[in-house]
């Protein structure tokens, strides 16, 4: 984008960031908001308790800078803050309660970003940052390299390289990282996770407008139906194959992984006891960093199936709104043809495009139709019952829930989530199909379950004749509350 004058008055004027910089009050809020939402990462708050803690810091900054400072009450800066022409808080009602909620907009979210980089930091890096440029154009290249024998010597050259680490790493000719290099790396580690939170409003943001333009669209709609959800769902599949949405969806994939997840905490465990990143790092928060990626991730995934639900449900009113104008239509035609019947107009006073209508009379219908009479066999034969077996009566399965719930609990001790394979791989299922749908109503019923359909899992188990049998369904994850 080019920075010219216009486009710089253009955003100067609408642009929520800006407008933040250069309010009155833009300490209060950037400080407030900062306390309140970024440094605990919390993704919506309660409009009870942020006036509670909005009204702790007025008082506060009233006892020491005078009254007349900040006239206003808690509620009425929030409330304000929220509005359009501010645009640095979202207040909305979350489905299910009457209390308004409030959450950061992304561009209050990099205003305070921006302001945070403005700081004096004690130590800057540089080297990092260069290697991971190297890195990457590595990347770029060797990914796009599409001769084989050259992606081959690339590796050929990259073995050697390592077989030359482990000689010299075999004769004690090594070198360990320093003090600088570790907090080097480090901070630049701080840095990019930080960032990538943040990152998870902006995409949330997108989805909103998506469903916005979507709305907009059907309000205005003027064409056929079908042509209307055509695009509807051509613009839901252009956004999750945006490069957005594709590297969203990649992240996602990767961090939902219970194998990344330990490898992460293993790294960061092992990164937070090195004496250099202790001293340096005060904020221990970002040990678990992932878990807060994966919290914000949640928060995503459940806003876009919430505004799939909502639009979903918008367009079966759309549809209700349009059959009952066609009825009032109709009604208005019988309404006139009434007013005209004593004075019917000469000649030709309306027309229609159909030829002659499917007209069927009442009377054509017969008047009665003869009740068909079942016949009846009252002479009963008693039959052999020594064939039947009766054991099936009494071999009913009783499945215990609290024992799966239980399994489920154990494996979450380890680890943060589960998914459904990896509690049967650790505990077989006894009875088959009965207990793997008993698994299924453990999991509908549990806030904390997912159910991610763009992944599959095959479950097999051994029936009590020996036959393997094999059920596929969604990945379903337990997560530890």
């Amino acid at each position: 984008m080019s920075l010219d004058f216009a486009t710089l008055s253009q955003l100067r004027r609408s642009h929520p960031g800006w407008r933040l910089l250069v309010a009155d009050h833009a300490p209060l809020v950037v400080s407030f908001l900062q306390q309140a939402f970024i440094k605990p990462n919390v993704r919506v708050m309660a409009q009870t308790e942020l006036e509670s803690r909005l009204e702790d810091l007025l008082f506060q900054l009233r006892e020491r800078e005078g009254d007349k400072l900040f006239p206003r009450s808690a509620r009425e800066y929030l409330d304000d803050w929220a509005q359009h022409d501010k645009g640095w808080l979202r207040k909305f009602y979350p489905p299910g309660s009457d209390e308004a909620h409030f959450d950061l907009t992304p561009a209050t979210e990099k205003a305070i970003a921006w302001l945070e980089s403005l700081t004096q930091r004690e130590f800057v890096g540089t080297e990092s940052r260069l290697l991971t440029i190297f890195e990457l154009l590595r990347q770029m290249i060797s990914g796009t390299e599409a001769d084989p024998d050259t992606r081959i010597r690339e590796l050929q050259a990259q073995r050697d390289e390592i077989d030359r680490e482990i000689e010299r790493v075999q004769a004690g000719d090594f070198k360990l990282l320093d003090d600088t290099a570790l907090r080097d790396r480090f901070q630049q580690v701080s840095s990019t996770a930080r960032e990538l939170l943040s990152d998870f409003r902006e995409v949330e943001q997108n989805f909103r407008q998506l469903d916005l333009q979507v709305r907009e669209q059907i309000a205005t709609w003027e064409g056929r139906k079908g042509e209307l959800l055509s695009r509807i769902f051509g613009e839901r599949d252009a956004i999750s194959d945006s490069d957005q949405g594709r590297s969203f969806r990649a992240f996602w994939d990767f961090l939902m992984s219970p194998a990344s997840q330990d490898e992460l905490t293993e790294l960061l465990e092992k990164v937070f006891e090195l004496e250099a990143v202790s001293s340096f790092e005060k904020d221990k928060r970002l040990k678990r960093i992932h878990y807060d990626w994966l919290d914000a991730g949640e928060h995503t995934q459940r806003t876009v199936a919430r505004l799939s639900q909502q639009l979903r449900r918008y367009l079966d009113d759309q549809a209700y709104l349009e059959n009952k104008r066609i009825m009032q239509m109709l009604d208005g035609i019988s309404a006139r043809a009434m007013a005209v019947r004593e004075q019917i107009p000469t000649g030709d006073f309306f027309s229609i495009e159909m030829p002659s209508a499917d007209i069927q009379l009442p009377m054509e219908r017969p008047l009665h139709n003869l009740p068909l009479k079942p016949v009846l066999d009252t002479e009963i034969e008693v039959a052999d019952s020594s064939e039947i077996s009766t054991d099936a009566l009494y071999n009913q399965i009783n499945i215990d829930k609290q024992r799966l719930k239980a399994q489920v609990r154990q494996c979450l001790q380890t680890q943060q989530q589960v998914s459904l394979t990896d509690v049967i791989e650790q505990h077989p299922l006894q009875h088959g199909l009965a207990e793997l749908v008993a698994y299924l109503s453990i999991a509908g019923s549990d806030r904390h379950a997912l159910f991610d359909d763009s992944h599959q899992d095959q479950i097999r188990w051994q029936d009590e004749e020996g036959y393997w049998r094999q059920a596929q369904l969604p990945r379903i994850i337990f997560i530890r509350p």
